[in-house]
C-alpha cells in the first residue's frame, strides 16, 4: 500500500516569485516570514518579503538547528501577538522545522521555500529537541500545505553545504529502501533518488554554477523528502536524532558521517535492498561506495572533527538504543558503540560479503531446511547467519579463530559438576541477562527473574523454618522473613524455595573443600501463610571465579570480575510458574557504575535492591546476638501458570 502526501508542489527557475500567489490561494492576508537570519539568506529573504508586500505582519529570524522548544515558544508569542494566518519559510531544514512546530500547535498552513537539498519540507514528520534530547512525531498538521523549489536560490548555496545536505537527502532515500514500510512505488522513488545524487553531486561540487547539476540534485532531495514522507526511517535517523539532540552536533554534517556506516551496520540483514543500492550507485559496495563519494565531493567523514567528544560514544549508543524502533538488523548497544566509533574516527567501513561469501551462508542456512522442529530450524538458521555475518564483518582471521576454539576448549576442560564455566562466560557476555529479561517481560505484574548463576546445586539439604544456614560460619547474623504470593497477594502454601548464598568473604561452600557439607545452602517450604524465615549471615560482593578462560578474558578488556552482595532463590510451587532471582543488599557495592564497573554479570535489578536492615536488641525468635545484626522481609510474587 502506498499512501502519497498531499502536498501542493511548485518546481522549476525564479518560482519563488508565485509565492505570494500561493499565499492569496490559501486565503492569507497575515503571514510570518520565518528565516534563521544567516547574512548568506538576507538578499533572498528580503527579495521574499518585497514580493509578499502587505501580506507580511510579522518576521522571525531566529530558526534554530534541531528545533528547540524554546526558539518554537518565542516565535508561537508573535504568531499569537500578530495575528497571523499562514507561515511562509525560506531556508534550510532548521526553518522549515520551525514552521512545522508552530503549524502543529496551531494548524496553521504553511509554505516553505527550501534552499538546501534537507527534503523534510515534503514529510509530515518534526523533530524537536527538548531538554537536550531531540524526539519526533509525525502528523497531518505537520506537512505543509505548499512547497516552492526554486533552482535560482541553490545557485549561492556554498559546497559544503550543498554536499552535506545531498547526502542528508541521500539518507531519505537509503533508509526508505530497507524500511517495514516499503513499497514499489517508494522503491522506484527512492532508487531514482539515489542516482541522481550520484549523478549530481560530484558536478555541483565541480562547477557549483551547473543549474542543470543543481536541479537535478533539488528534485531529488523532492523524490527522497517523498520517501522519508511515505515510510518510516531506521537506525541512521535514529543515531543522527541523538547526536544532533543530545551532543548539539550539527545536522546536516551529522546525516553525511553516520550514513556510511549505518548502512554498513545493516547490510547483512538487508542484502537486496544493498545491491540496488550499490547498482544505482554504479559500484560494487552500498555503504563504501556512499562513503567513497562523501570523500569524493570533500564531506565530513568523522564525527570528531564535528565536535563529538570520544568519552560520549557509550552515551551515545545507550541512548539510541534505549527504546526498540524498526530496523532491518537487531540494534546492541556494543554493536552500535563499534560503528559509532567508527564513525567517530573516520574509518571507511568494511566491505558487504563478496558473492562466494553469501552463497556460502545461505547453503549452511538451506542445510536446516529439513528440519522437523520449526523452532529448532529458526535457530540454527538464524546462528549460522549471525556466525557468519560476525566473522566477515571483522574480518576474522584463522589464527584468532583457532584462540576462539582454544578458549571453548578451556572453558570445558575447568568446567565440572560446581564449576560452569560456560554459564559463567553467558553471564559476563549479558546473555544470560538478554534471556532473563526476554521471560521476565512476559509476567510484568509478578517479582523479576534473575540469573541462577554458577553456584546452584540441585537438592540442597531440607531446613526448618527459623533454622540456622550459616553452619557457624563468622559474619553479621542475617534475619530473613520471606513470604511467596501470587500476583493478588494471596498466599502461595506449599512453595519449595531454595536458597544459597556467599559467606562474608564472598566465597560459596562448593568453593571452599574444607567445609563438611552444604552451608548457607537450603531448601525450605513455605506454610499456610506462604511464609519461612531463617538465619544466616549478611552476604558480601564477591569475585566470580576467574582463574579461567573467562576470567583471562576480564582481564584482556579490563573488566573487574566482582558481583554485587546478594542472596538466591528459586522458587517451585505447584500450579505456578518457577521463579529465579536474587536480593541485592542496598547500598552494597557494584550494584551501579559505568559499563564494566558495576555488577561483572550485568544481573542487578532495580526492583531486587533492598534493604537488609541493621538491627541491635531483641530479635524476632529471642535467638541472643550480640551488636549488630540484620534483617531482611520480602515478599516474592510468582506467576501462575498459563499466566
Amino acid at each position: 500500500m502506498h499512501t502519497a502526501s498531499p502536498s501542493r508542489v511548485l518546481f522549476g527557475a525564479g518560482t519563488v516569485r508565485r509565492v505570494r500567489g500561493e499565499a492569496e490561494r490559501l486565503g492569507a492576508s497575515r503571514v510570518l516570514l520565518l528565516s534563521d537570519g544567516s547574512p548568506a539568506l538576507r538578499k533572498e529573504t528580503e527579495r521574499l518579503r518585497e514580493d509578499l508586500g502587505d501580506l507580511v505582519a510579522a518576521e522571525f529570524d531566529g530558526a534554530a538547528m534541531h528545533t528547540p522548544v524554546e526558539v518554537t515558544e518565542r516565535a508561537l508569542e508573535l504568531v499569537r501577538d500578530q495575528g497571523v494566518d499562514c507561515l511562509v519559510a525560506i531556508g534550510g531544514g532548521s526553518t522549515t522545522g520551525l514552521s512545522k512546530a508552530l503549524a502543529v500547535r496551531t494548524d496553521l498552513p504553511q509554505i516553505i521555500v527550501p534552499t538546501t537539498y534537507a527534503g523534510s519540507e515534503v514529510t509530515p514528520v518534526l523533530g524537536e529537541t527538548v531538554d537536550g534530547r531531540k524526539t519526533t512525531r509525525s502528523s497531518p498538521a505537520i506537512l505543509p500545505e505548499t512547497v516552492v523549489y526554486d533552482v535560482e536560490l541553490t545557485l549561492g548555496l556554498p559546497v559544503t553545504v550543498s554536499v552535506t545536505s545531498g547526502v542528508n537527502a541521500l539518507a531519505h532515500a537509503v533508509e526508505a529502501l530497507y524500511s517495514p514500510d516499503a513499497d514499489p512505488v517508494t522503491d522506484a522513488m527512492a532508487l531514482e533518488a539515489v542516482a541522481a545524487i550520484a549523478r549530481a553531486l560530484p558536478a555541483v561540487h565541480d562547477d557549483p554554477s551547473d543549474v542543470e547539476a543543481r536541479a537535478e540534485l533539488l528534485q531529488a532531495a523532492w523524490l527522497a523528502g517523498a520517501c522519508l514522507a511515505a515510510v518510516g526511517m531506521g537506525l541512521h535517523h535514529k543515531l543522527c536524532h541523538t547526536l544532533g539532540g543530545t551532543f548539539n552536533l550539527p545536522h546536516a554534517e551529522t546525516h553525511t558521517v553516520v550514513l556510511p556506516h549505518a548502512m554498513a551496520y545493516n547490510a547483512p540483514a538487508a542484502p537486496g535492498a544493498m545491491e540496488r543500492i550499490a547498482r544505482a550507485l554504479g559500484v560494487d559496495d552500498a555503504s563504501t561506495g556512499v562513503f567513497d563519494l562523501i570523500h569524493r565531493v570533500g564531506g565530513p567523514t568523522a564525527l570528531r572533527d564535528l565536535g563529538m567528544a570520544e568519552a560520549d560514544l557509550n552515551h551515545a549508543a545507550e541512548l539510541a538504543t534505549a527504546q526498540p524502533y524498526p530496523n532491518p538488523r537487531e540494534l546492541t548497544r556494543a554493536g552500535i558503540a563499534d560503528l559509532l566509533r567508527d564513525a567517530w574516527q573516520g574509518n571507511r567501513p568494511a566491505e558487504s560479503a563478496p558473492d562466494n561469501l553469501r552463497t556460502l551462508t545461505d547453503e549452511v542456512a538451506a542445510s536446516f531446511d529439513g528440519c522437523a522442529n520449526p523452532r529448532l530450524r529458526q535457530l540454527l538458521t538464524d546462528l549460522a547467519c549471525t556466525l557468519h555475518a560476525y566473522a566477515i564483518r571483522n574480518d576474522l582471521t584463522p589464527q584468532e579463530w583457532q584462540r576462539a576454539i582454544d578458549f571453548l576448549i578451556e572453558a570445558g576442560h575447568i568446567t565440572t559438576d560446581t564449576r560452569q564455566e560456560f554459564i559463567l562466560l553467558s553471564d559476563t557476555l549479558g546473555v544470560s541477562s538478554v534471556v532473563d529479561a526476554l521471560a521476565n517481560s512476559r509476567t510484568p505484574d509478578t517479582t523479576s527473574s534473575a540469573l541462577l548463576g554458577p553456584f546452584y546445586v540441585a537438592g540442597p539439604p531440607a531446613a526448618e523454618h527459623g533454622s540456622d544456614i550459616s553452619g557457624g560460619l563468622p559474619g553479621t547474623p542475617l534475619w530473613s522473613d520471606i513470604r511467596v504470593t501470587d500476583p493478588e497477594g494471596n498466599p502461595v502454601s506449599g512453595a519449595v524455595v531454595d536458597v544459597w548464598q556467599s559467606n562474608e568473604d564472598g566465597f560459596y561452600d562448593v568453593q571452599l573443600p574444607d567445609l563438611d557439607g552444604p552451608v548457607l545452602r537450603a531448601r525450605f517450604t513455605t506454610d499456610a501463610d506462604g511464609r519461612f524465615t531463617f538465619w544466616s549471615i549478611l552476604p558480601s560482593e564477591y569475585p566470580i571465579p576467574d582463574d579461567g578462560p573467562v576470567g583471562q578474558m576480564l582481564t584482556a578488556v579490563g573488566r573487574h570480575p566482582y558481583r554485587a552482595p546478594h542472596v538466591h532463590f528459586l522458587i517451585n510451587a505447584p500450579g505456578h510458574q518457577p521463579l529465579i532471582t536474587q536480593l541485592f543488599v542496598r547500598g552494597g557495592a557494584y550494584l551501579d557504575g559505568a559499563p564494566g564497573q558495576g555488577d561483572a554479570v550485568f544481573g542487578v535489578k532495580d526492583d531486587l535492591i533492598t534493604d537488609f536492615n541493621p538491627r541491635t536488641g531483641p530479635t524476632p525468635d529471642g535467638r541472643p546476638v550480640d551488636g549488630e545484626w540484620r534483617r531482611l522481609d520480602f515478599t516474592f510474587r510468582i506467576a501462575r501458570l498459563g499466566h
